[in-house]
């Protein structure tokens, strides 16, 4: 049996969870590679990754490469003698990279691969309503997400659940993945299964602000899931206008009502305890948001101090 001797690279803190229980079960950790440090928020305060935080933590050897390909990074990471990375939401490796340690390089993806290669996978497994999801650890190639499967685990998705929360039991989920896959290839005993490349594969595309914007002219099941999908972050979100005014406003929680009306798609629709807006199919009832420059509220909050009338409209 093979001693390992690991890099682990990840950036947020999807992967702390599974550096962590690396950590925790006593693996020879002999490099952690992250994103550089950079400025963020209003005063651009240098922010480190979640990655970073931890390894600073434990006192782990952390290295920053702005350019995987840097014969002065690659000279450092070749020194450290390990025979095997770990890959844990990070960025697209270079060959010399993955190819360097003896026992390969693998990736831990949280969906069950071919589908939801790419990005964000938690995020459009919710978006586009799956029923299950899973985790997938598979050696790393010269594309995206497409390599050797080596281990899947699989999970239901509750009808209700959002993003943020199937985040959390995917993680526990990977930690158990990335332990057995560690413990098969220090055993000698790896099998692999290649991925299929054709048939209906979805794609986890990058979340940017057009895919974000809720459109409602969809149907009202499909606006819950995007909601619940990009919930808590990055959040789903839509201009409303009234009396002149005009918000950029976030919606993290709805409830749709099927139902049949005459109002115009778009209608917003309040009173003192509820606000919702008419879709092709019933209402989308919103729950909890944020307006421009005020905190997350759940929607009586809002309403205490802020009226619609009769003429507001989501767009």
């Amino acid at each position: 049996m093979e001693q390992l001797k690991i890099v682990f690279m990840g950036t947020p803190d999807f992967a702390v969870g599974i550096l962590d229980a690396i950590y925790q079960h006593n693996y020879d950790i002999v490099g952690v590679i992250t994103a550089p440090d950079k400025p963020a928020g209003r005063g651009q305060k240098v922010k480190y990754s979640a990655v970073k935080d931890y390894a600073l933590e434990k006192g782990l050897n952390i290295l920053q490469p702005t350019n995987l390909k840097d014969e002065a990074f690659l000279a450092e990471l070749k020194s450290l003698e390990a025979n095997l990375q770990v890959v844990v939401a990070f960025r697209m490796l270079p060959e010399v990279v993955w190819r360097m340690p003896k026992l390969g390089t693998f990736n831990l993806h949280a969906s069950l691969l071919p589908q939801y290669r790419g990005a964000a996978p938690i995020n459009w497994a919710v978006i586009n309503g799956e029923e299950k999801t899973g985790v997938t650890t598979f050696f790393i190639d010269d594309k995206i997400d497409t390599g050797a499967m080596i281990l899947k685990a699989e999970t239901d998705i509750a009808p209700d659940e959002t993003a943020g929360q199937l985040h959390d039991r995917l993680m526990d989920l990977g930690k158990e993945t990335v332990l057995k896959t560690l413990g098969m290839i220090q055993g000698g005993n790896v099998q692999t299964t290649l991925q299929p490349h054709d048939g209906d594969i979805k794609t986890a595309y990058k979340l940017n602000k057009d895919n974000c914007k809720v459109d409602w002219t969809k149907p009202g099941k499909e606006i819950y899931n995007q909601v619940r999908g990009l919930s808590p972050y990055p959040a789903a979100w839509t201009f409303i206008a009234d009396a002149g005014q005009e918000w950029n406003v976030k919606i993290y929680e709805t409830v749709f009502e099927e139902a049949v009306h005459d109002f115009i798609t778009g209608t917003l629709i309040s009173d003192k305890k509820s606000l919702k807006v008419a879709v092709s199919d019933g209402f989308i009832h919103i729950t909890s948001l944020q307006m421009p420059a005020k905190k997350r509220m759940n929607v009586k909050e809002l309403l205490n101090g802020q009226a619609f009338s009769v003429e507001a409209k989501a767009f």
